[in-house]
C-alpha cells in the first residue's frame, strides 16, 4: 500500500513539473505564485568573479587571484573575444619583435615568467636645448636593473601560462559583453542580488563581482553608469621597432619642442621607438620613406632641434647656484652619451592619438574597474601598464581580505577599500605626467632655463636622484601614500 501511495505521489510531482514547464513555455501563461524565470535562471552558470577583458591587466588580476591562498579556489570567468586567449601559438625567439611594448618595473616583472624581454640598467633624459641632462644608474640604489621592456604579446602569453599553471578554476568566454544588470536585494531567486551578464552569443551568467578590465572604451564602465573626466592632447604617438649596430642596455628619452622621443631596448640589436608629435608630423613620418624616417629618428635622438648637452668633467656644473650642487661628473656613468645610431626599421610604423582620462569613481555595487578602464595617461614615462597592474594587485588583495572575514566580495563597502587605495595614487601619477607633458610642450626661454635646472638638480643632488630612481623602479611609493 505504501509503495502504491509513493508511486502516485512521485507521479503527481512529475506531472506537476511537466505541466509547469508546458505552461511556462506558453506565451503569457504563468502558474500563480511561480516564477518561470527563476527556473531558467537556476540553470545559468554562477561565478565568484567575472573579469571582462582578458588583456594584460585583466590577466594580471586573474593570475593574482589564482596564486593567492584565500582566492585561489574562486570560480573566475574571463570574458573576452580576443582569439589569443584560446590560441596555443608559441612565440618564437627568432620572430621579429612587435612594436607594441610595455616598460615594467622590477617590482612588477618579478611576479611574471616572461621569456623574451630586455632589462636596462641605465636611463638618460635630456632636453633639446642642450642646457641640461640627467642620468640614472641601477647601482645608485644598489640594484642590478632599473626596468624591463617586454612586448605586449609576450607579457600576455606569460600571464596566460601563469594562469594555466596555477590549477585554479576559471572559464574563458570568447564573446563580448552585451548587457549587465543587478537583481534587487529583495529578489526571491537563489542568486539574490548577483550581477547578471548577457553575452554576444546569447548566453548569460551570474557573478558576485564584475571587474571591468576592458580598456579605455570600457563596456562595463558604461553599463555601470561610471562617468569620466579627461581631455585629448593635440599629440599622436608613433611607435615602431628599429635596429642598430650594437646591443642597447639604456633607456633614452629626449624632450623635443613638440613632444618626447624614447628609445627603449628590447633585446639583441633591437629597440623600440615611442615618439610623441603633432598629428600633422605623425602623418608625415608615417608616410615618408624608410630611409628618410630613419634619418629623422637619428636627428631627433642626437643634435637635431638643438645641441647635445655638455658633460661636466671639471668645475661646478651649470645651474649649481640653483641646485646647491658642488660635485662634478666623477665617473663614466655620469657623462652624457649619444644614443646608439639607428640603421634600419624592423617593423611597421603605428600611430595612436593621445589623451588623459580618469573615472570619477572606480566601484559600484558588484562592479570594479581597473587599468585603462579607470585611467589612461600620456606614455612619456611608460607608467600606464604599471598603474594597471597596481590596480589589479590592490583589488586582488581587497578581495582576499573580504574572504578572510566572510564578507560578500561584491559589497560596495569592501570595494571602496580598493578605490581608496588606488585612486589617490593614480591621480597623483596622472598629475605628474600631465604636468611634464605641459611643461615640455612650451618653448619659452625662462621656462627652458628652469627645465634645465630641474635636470641638473635630478642629476647632481644624490638624495633626490636616488628617490626618483626608487619611485620609477617601483621600489618605493610617493611619501603621500606610504
Amino acid at each position: 500500500m505504501n509503495r502504491i501511495t509513493a508511486r502516485r505521489v512521485a507521479f503527481n510531482i512529475h506531472a506537476l513539473k511537466s505541466a509547469r514547464r508546458t505552461l511556462c513555455n506558453n506565451a503569457g501563461v504563468k502558474i500563480p505564485g511561480e516564477d518561470c524565470d527563476q527556473d531558467l535562471a537556476d540553470n545559468l552558470p554562477v561565478h565568484d568573479v567575472a573579469i571582462v577583458g582578458g588583456g594584460m591587466v585583466g590577466m594580471a588580476l586573474a593570475c593574482s587571484l589564482a596564486n593567492t591562498p584565500l582566492t585561489k579556489k574562486l570560480n573566475v570567468a574571463i570574458i573576452d573575444s580576443n582569439p589569443a586567449l584560446l590560441s596555443s601559438a608559441v612565440i618564437k625567439k627568432e620572430d621579429p619583435p612587435d612594436p607594441r611594448v610595455s616598460t615594467v618595473t622590477p617590482a612588477t616583472i618579478a611576479l611574471f615568467q616572461e621569456h623574451r624581454h630586455a632589462y636596462f640598467d641605465k636611463m638618460q633624459v635630456w632636453d633639446y636645448t642642450g642646457l641640461g641632462y640627467t642620468r640614472y644608474n641601477a647601482k645608485d640604489i644598489n640594484k642590478e636593473v632599473l626596468g624591463c621592456v617586454v612586448e605586449n604579446k609576450v607579457l600576455h602569453r606569460s600571464l596566460l601560462s601563469c594562469l594555466q599553471n596555477a590549477g585554479s578554476e576559471q572559464k574563458i568566454y570568447p564573446f563580448k559583453l552585451n548587457s549587465m544588470s543587478t537583481q534587487p536585494s529583495s529578489s526571491s531567486t537563489r542568486h539574490g542580488s548577483l550581477a547578471k551578464l548577457e553575452l554576444s552569443d546569447g548566453h548569460s551568467l551570474y557573478a558576485k563581482l564584475v571587474v571591468g578590465a576592458d580598456g579605455s572604451k570600457s563596456r562595463v564602465k558604461e553599463l555601470a553608469g561610471i562617468t569620466s573626466t579627461g581631455w585629448k592632447y593635440s599629440q599622436n604617438a608613433i611607435i615602431c621597432t628599429v635596429q642598430h649596430t650594437q646591443e642597447n642596455f639604456c633607456a633614452w628619452q629626449r624632450f623635443l619642442p613638440k613632444g618626447p622621443i624614447a628609445l627603449l631596448p628590447i633585446g639583441d640589436n633591437f629597440s623600440n621607438i615611442v615618439w610623441t608629435m603633432s598629428p600633422d608630423e605623425s602623418s608625415n613620418c608615417k608616410s615618408m620613406s624608410e630611409l628618410d624616417f630613419v634619418e629623422e629618428l637619428n636627428r631627433a635622438l642626437d643634435s637635431g632641434y638643438g645641441p647635445r648637452p655638455k658633460s661636466q668633467l671639471s668645475g661646478a656644473p651649470p645651474f649649481s647656484w640653483l641646485t646647491n650642487a658642488d660635485r662634478t661628473a666623477s665617473s663614466a656613468d655620469d657623462l652624457f652619451e649619444a644614443a646608439p645610431k639607428i640603421t634600419k626599421l624592423a617593423s611597421e610604423r603605428m600611430v595612436f592619438p593621445l589623451s588623459l582620462n580618469h573615472a570619477n569613481r572606480y566601484v559600484s555595487k558588484r562592479v570594479a574597474i581597473i587599468g585603462d578602464a579607470a585611467h589612461t595617461v600620456h606614455p612619456l614615462a611608460g607608467q600606464g601598464v604599471n598603474m594597471g597592474f597596481g590596480d589589479a594587485f590592490s583589488l586582488s588583495k581587497v578581495i582576499s581580505q573580504g574572504i578572510a572575514v566572510g564578507s560578500d566580495i561584491g559589497e560596495l563597502s569592501l570595494l571602496k577599500r580598493y578605490e581608496s587605495e588606488r585612486k589617490p595614487a593614480n591621480v597623483t601619477m596622472m598629475a605628474i605626467l600631465d604636468g611634464f607633458q605641459k611643461a615640455y610642450s612650451i618653448d619659452f626661454g625662462p621656462l627652458n632655463v628652469l627645465r634645465a635646472a630641474a635636470f641638473q638638480g635630478a642629476h647632481y643632488i644624490s638624495p633626490l636622484k636616488k628617490n626618483i630612481i626608487s619611485y620609477a623602479s617601483g621600489e618605493q611609493r610617493f611619501p603621500l601614500f606610504s
